[in-house]
């Protein structure tokens, strides 16, 4: 009896044997998970986060460089006996403070762990780090990463710049390259989103050993784990930042947009839109009450208006028109055309101008009949039918200048403004039959037709260029190689002869020198080609003001679109600003203060 006794136990001695044997063995070699929840506890796995590349402006003046910020983080697990009342003094918070923060770590199911590090306080300054420093020993499970944020040399070229920000749970569930992680930063807007690829570099690791302290005391296995940051591309812009700062000064206190660019190559001496902000408001750990700020200002500040404003071009769009009807030869540079205001309203004291006086003069009956003359050639015999073969073939002149579609700019969010086809009338008169009649006043340059001012800029660029145009872009060089990315490398040409261009031209140096623009345009020592226009927004407020313009009239350096919202005749704010931007760029200051002086009251703002 005690021998069978004996035996059952040894058996249950044996079969515990086994059970503990066999589950520290599942333990110990099968999984892993015990072991990474011991390494927790004396290595810290800490990102190394990539120098973001640096932006410069034409002539290698810095305008965006970094400057370190720091994370407060936290390991929950290895928080012992936290001393409420002491952090919250160093690190500025309420007790209730402090409990919300613990609250919404712990909201985010998915990522929180407690072995793991998480943001407790981001966006900690220089300042911020030296004033906890040396406190941080008296709150193990907590500890400083370092990190990088966004600083600028100006408060110059917010919106062209864009700004960077910590990525959104939205944006990281779409993100399929898997390159991004919780808390990492990102392009949001501008360049800064537009080149994110070459701009955000490649993070690095870095295994530390701890004490039971929580004390650093050196790398994990000599390093032989970590990896190094790999800094991004700098790029090189073709702003010149003098320009840029100059123009926003003009700008001030006025709604618009100015866009230049070198004919020659398609880079874009300056894109200003008004009003604007400072892009320093964006950065460091006030970034969220100031994005707030800015984007509920009524104004519109972040609205990037050189491409996404969408306007009708007025009169400058009548040179487009002269040079499709050249094409068409359905006029000559001699075609006279009496200004018979019974047809449509007109200004100025002239009457039956040559091509080159009427634009110089921005005759209105002459381009109403130039218009007509190209939609109704008699094609069909059909009033109806030959305005809509006319008009699909001079869509696709004006489609050619860039019109219509966007340009495909190194930014993000451009517009294509809006050139009407016959399958817009259609649907605008809901089938019905349309002619000549019912849409005559895109010949000027208003009814249907939108533009943007990048598109207006890109196309005095190319009448300047006499026919072709490069796509307008921002970065000339990026990283070691200098080249912009290959698609601004490539010529674009219109539809119409370079012979053309011109008789453009000429129109547009009379433009300046005896005609709307002759005021305030007119420079001494060069001669600037441009062209008006007072664009109707009756009855919501006062006309909006346009010039775009280039110079020198041989071998142009600059080409540029200004459009200045309810200021009125074209003549005045838009060419005055134009003609003070060509003059900085070309000799580097102005020599007309009165006329600085005019633009800066800014009086003719309504």
């Amino acid at each position: 009896m005690n021998e069978g006794r004996k035996e059952i136990f040894q058996i249950a001695i044996v079969f515990v044997a086994l059970v503990f044997i066999t589950k520290l063995f599942f333990v110990q070699v099968l999984d892993d998970r015990y072991l990474q929840l011991a390494d927790s506890n004396s290595i810290l796995r800490q990102v190394e986060y990539p120098f973001r590349g640096l932006i410069y402006d034409r002539n290698h003046k810095l305008i965006v460089y970094n400057t370190p910020e720091y994370d407060l983080q936290v390991i929950v697990k290895d928080i012992k006996r936290l001393d409420s009342a002491k952090f919250c003094i160093y690190f500025n918070l309420t007790r209730v403070e402090l409990r919300e923060k613990f609250k919404e770590l712990k909201s985010h199911k998915k990522e929180y762990s407690p072995v793991k590090p998480m943001n407790f306080i981001e966006r900690l300054s220089n300042e911020d780090l030296a004033k906890i420093e040396d406190h941080l020993d008296e709150f193990p499970g907590f500890f400083v990463q370092a990190r990088t944020t966004r600083a600028y040399t100006t408060s110059s070229l917010a919106n062209a710049l864009g700004y960077v920000s910590e990525i959104s749970r939205d944006a990281l569930k779409k993100d399929a390259s898997g390159i991004y992680k919780q808390g990492d930063y990102i392009g949001q807007s501008g360049l800064e989103l537009y080149y994110e690829k070459q701009l955000r570099g490649k993070r690095g690791l870095r295994f530390k050993l701890r004490d039971v302290k929580g004390i650093e005391k050196g790398a994990y296995n000599n390093g032989k784990y970590d990896t190094l940051s790999i800094p991004g591309e700098d790029l090189v812009s073709s702003i010149d930042l003098d320009l840029q700062m100059y123009g926003e000064k003009l700008m001030k206190g006025k709604a618009g947009s100015i866009v230049a660019i070198e004919p020659a190559t398609g880079e874009i001496l300056s894109l200003v839109s008004g009003p604007s902000y400072d892009p320093n408001l964006l950065t460091g750990k006030n970034y969220s009450l100031n994005f707030k700020s800015i984007s509920s200002d009524t104004m519109k500040p972040l609205f990037n208006r050189p491409l996404m404003a969408q306007y009708r071009p007025g009169s400058i769009f009548k040179i487009v028109q002269a040079l499709t009807a050249l094409e068409e030869g359905v006029i000559t540079p001699e075609t006279r055309i009496r200004c018979d205001r019974t047809i449509i309203n007109c200004h100025g004291d002239h009457s039956n101008e040559d091509l080159r006086g009427a634009i110089a003069n921005s005759c209105n009956p002459y381009f109403f009949n130039v218009l007509r003359r190209m939609l109704n050639q008699n094609k069909a015999n059909d009033p109806f039918k030959d305005t809509r073969i006319g008009l699909a073939e001079w869509n696709k002149h004006i489609n050619s200048f860039g019109f219509g579609s966007h340009l495909g700019i190194d930014l993000p969010n451009e517009k294509d403004g809006l050139i009407p086809t016959p399958k817009y009338y259609d649907a605008a008169y809901k089938n019905r039959p349309w002619k000549f009649s019912n849409i005559y006043s895109i010949a000027i340059g208003e009814g249907e037709n939108l533009v943007v001012p990048l598109q207006m800029a890109n196309f005095v660029a190319t009448v300047a260029n006499r026919g072709f145009y490069y796509t307008p872009h921002l970065i000339k060089a990026i990283g070691k190689e200098g080249k912009p990315l290959p698609q601004f490398s490539e010529k674009h040409f219109t539809t119409v002869d370079s012979s053309y261009f011109r008789i453009a031209v000429d129109a547009m140096q009379k433009v300046v020198e005896a005609g709307t623009g002759q005021w305030y345009a007119k420079l001494p020592d060069v001669i600037v080609c441009g062209k008006t226009g007072t664009v109707q927004n009756e009855p919501v407020a006062r006309d909006h003001s346009v010039f775009i313009a280039f110079a020198p009239k041989d071998n142009p350096k600059i080409a540029i679109s200004v459009y200045v919202e309810n200021a009125g005749q074209g003549a005045g704010a838009g060419a005055s600003i134009a003609s003070l931007m060509i003059e900085k760029y070309l000799f580097g200051k102005t020599r007309r203060p009165y006329i600085e002086d005019y633009v800066l009251a800014g009086k003719f703002i309504n």
